[in-house]
């Protein structure tokens, strides 16, 4: 179940520790900035601390960050945001059922284009095919993005293209790492996944009233549960070192802003030939494709303005893929 959204006095909490990040911060202090009790700003800490935060507390005085906390705080991303157009308004969750499902809502609501929807931990994350999404807490980047494109229902697929395109280019601009795309709504490293994206929609025939776009990223996990070992990672195991939540969450938001203003400009076949350059999914990557029809062995032969993949199965048949799954044949 969603706890609700986090209190905005907690934001206020960790932004004026962060702000205060090399001195001793008295209790009664953080208390009249905030408007709660001591008591109360206790607690929060204690919670905190749970979340893996480092706070030093020191009897009689205060409290004092050890080190600045990787928590995905609005206050810690407006910082580096500023006036970014997306993110401007972003709820956080320290717990939340599914990012999808709050967003939807709050698009049926009536949310801004460029919410941004966040969240510690899920406790039934969502994932394609109605699968669930393996959501360690405070670990991974686990977001969803209103959008309200001016553009027909026929274009979701291409918004999760996007999306794909902007995960590899955040992940490769802080990590370094090279990931792959694997359509439609996967970004692989070294093979195994690190990324995946939801995307959902409400519409009529003609146009688009909201898409939330859901992007679930393992970031800091250790490992992985062991049905999920063999084709599931996350950056820090493939990077060998912790990474930053924070500067992938901003560099993602960036980047996905980017390429939704190219699809924008430029339409369906910018994003397309881009993502055609940027997976090897895209041309002669031999698949197993997986439909409620059943499962078939097959060759890609591309990207269709659309979104959907060509392929040429070993019967010699040519089909348009607008869903299912592809996997490579090892």
């Amino acid at each position: 179940m969603t706890t609700g959204s986090t209190d905005r006095r907690i934001d206020k909490l960790i932004h004026l520790l962060v702000k205060n990040a090399t001195v001793v911060v008295p209790g009664p202090k953080i208390a009249s900035e905030i408007g709660v009790t001591r008591l109360k700003v206790w607690e929060w800490v204690e919670n905190l601390r749970r979340l893996g935060v480092e706070i030093r507390g020191v009897h009689g005085e205060g409290y004092q960050l050890v080190t600045i906390p990787d928590i995905l705080a609005p206050s810690l991303l407006r910082a580096e945001l500023g006036d970014f157009p997306l993110g401007r308004h972003i709820v956080h969750y320290f717990r939340a059922d599914s990012t999808n499902a709050v967003a939807l809502k709050l698009a049926a609501d009536g949310a801004e284009h460029g919410t941004v929807v966040l969240a510690e931990e899920q406790t039934a994350g969502r994932g394609r095919l109605g699968r669930l999404w393996y959501s360690e807490k405070s670990s991974g980047i686990y977001m969803s993005v209103i959008l309200r494109p001016p553009l027909s229902p026929s274009a979701a697929p291409v918004l999760t293209l996007m999306a794909g395109l902007a995960a590899q280019s955040a992940v490769s601009a802080v990590t370094g790492l090279a990931g792959d795309i694997r359509w439609p709504n996967d970004l692989l490293v070294n093979g195994k996944k690190v990324c995946g994206i939801l995307t959902e929609m409400s519409a009529e025939l003609d146009r688009l009233h909201a898409v939330v776009l859901g992007i679930g990223m393992n970031v800091n996990h250790s490992r992985m549960p062991v049905d999920l070992e063999n084709s599931a990672s996350s950056l820090r195991m493939e990077a060998h070192r912790t990474v930053s939540r924070v500067q992938i969450l901003v560099a993602l938001i960036r980047e996905i802003e980017k390429h939704y203003q190219m699809l924008l400009k430029k339409g369906n076949k910018a994003i397309t030939e881009r993502w055609e350059g940027a997976s090897t999914f895209a041309h002669g990557k031999r698949v197993c494709v997986l439909t409620p029809a059943g499962v078939a062995e097959a060759t890609t032969c591309g990207v269709e303005p659309s979104g959907a993949l060509r392929v040429q199965f070993d019967d010699g048949r040519k089909e348009s893929l607008v869903a299912g799954e592809v996997l490579e044949v090892k």
